[in-house]
């Protein structure tokens, strides 16, 4: 039992380090506060609030992945090499690409509300 309340330390850690250093997190974030509220607003059905869930949860997930490969990246090979530059840009892509995922699945749950 002790060894999963210390898992959770350090999963919450790294939710702190995630939005102490991480700008795009922070603005995640804040879109993910405007959701819920909005949410909350025109009261969303328990499958429109699993979808946006799974939206942000996937975006939040990647961000944290991106971000833990630069900062490994970064100790590993400090100076630029093509490859750490390509695996940085593809982390860096598999935020876009969720972000965009969740775009999609929010105007799909939100526009038939307004």
């Amino acid at each position: 039992m002790k060894n999963r309340f210390r898992s959770l330390k350090y999963a919450f850690r790294g939710i702190g380090t995630l939005l102490a250093t991480q700008m795009n997190a922070r603005i995640h974030l804040f879109a993910l506060i405007f959701v819920i509220t909005t949410g909350f607003l025109v009261d969303l059905d328990s499958g429109e609030w699993a979808l946006v869930t799974l939206a942000v949860a996937m975006v939040l997930s990647a961000e944290a992945m991106n971000s833990a490969l630069e900062f490994l990246a970064n100790h590993t090979a400090p100076e630029w090499h093509d490859s750490i530059q390509k695996a940085k840009d593809l982390a860096a892509a598999s935020v876009l690409l969720a972000a965009a995922g969740a775009l999609v699945i929010g105007l799909l749950v939100f526009i038939p509300h307004f």
